[in-house]
């Protein structure tokens, strides 16, 4: 197909009907009933959901504790934790699991296909997000641990996730009414769709950072505002430097959330070993303390 140069020989891209129907539906239903109902008792409630779901499951349980093993826990936390980040509505585990090995392989080389740079529009990169699905012929070059590849309750969830989701919308309907569900299972979806894709392309073209990635095509800036609404993940020239730190938000000013749950989850007794830049040897050796900015506005 047409973007085929811009992929390795053995990815492909198709056309993502159901990802496309899933974020325009949401979006649609959200916008539509539950945004003009929206009381500030439901957006606490959709707060409250978007802390549990993308907050501890997406950005704490499956992005730093699956995918990078920032910390250790118990079968059943992780299994937990997942489960959140299913509710999340952003998609399977085994999914993300395998499209975050491929970026941050081709992402740490010298030279990266295209689809896999930030130097496209922004508008380019909504379109490759969230019309076209990426797929991989030959996953075993990226490493990717077959305890996690392979775990039944991931493999599960993966291919059941969308149920889980329509059963916390049909208990919020029962329970509170449509325009309840629209606001805060739907609309949060949407929200949370739109942000995580937002969040990642601006985080890789414009920010400050505080280190440079050598030998990587993809260094990633930190920025504040976003390193606070995505629970720490907008700090991602850190995450880049240090990929095993359960801390992505490193300077006094920078406000990570995840990094708090995290916190909250060790003195609970809940996860132990944590990795964190700062306290343990997190940084890569790549990684050389040069700091550099580029807004989008610079030159």
């Amino acid at each position: 197909m047409r973007l085929a140069p811009l992929l390795p020989a053995h990815h492909r891209l198709t056309t993502a009907w159901f990802h496309g129907c899933w974020l325009y539906g949401n979006l649609l239903i959200g916008l539509i009933w539950g945004l003009p109902h929206l009381t500030w008792q439901r957006s606490l409630a959709s707060l409250g959901l978007m802390v549990l779901t993308v907050g501890l499951g997406h950005a704490v349980g499956l992005h730093r504790g699956i995918i990078h093993r920032a910390f250790q826990t118990s079968r059943f936390w992780r299994g937990t934790l997942a489960y959140l980040s299913v509710l999340a509505g952003l998609g399977g585990p085994v999914s993300w699991l395998k499209s975050h090995y491929y970026r941050d392989y081709w992402q740490n080389q010298p030279t990266s296909p295209a689809y896999f740079r930030y130097d496209h529009s922004i508008w380019q990169d909504f379109h490759w997000n969230h019309h076209l699905a990426l797929h991989s012929a030959d996953d075993a070059r990226y490493d990717i641990p077959p305890a996690d590849l392979h775990d039944p309750w991931l493999v599960w969830l993966e291919k059941t996730w969308v149920l889980h989701v329509f059963a916390l919308a049909g208990l919020v309907w029962w329970g509170f009414g449509f325009e309840v569900m629209a606001a805060v299972v739907c609309l949060r979806i949407a929200l949370a769709m739109l942000g995580h894709w937002f969040v990642t392309y601006v985080s890789h073209t414009s920010g400050y950072a505080h280190y440079h990635v050598a030998g990587a095509s993809e260094s990633g800036y930190n920025n504040l505002l976003l390193g606070v609404l995505s629970f720490g993940e907008g700090f991602h020239n850190t995450h880049h430097a240090h990929p095993r730190s359960a801390r992505m938000g490193t300077a006094w000013y920078e406000l990570d959330l995840g990094w708090l749950l995290v916190r909250g989850m060790e003195m609970l007794g809940l996860i132990w070993a944590v990795e964190a830049a700062g306290r343990t040897a997190t940084q890569k050796p790549q990684a050389q303390v040069q700091p550099t900015r580029r807004w989008p506005w610079a030159a």
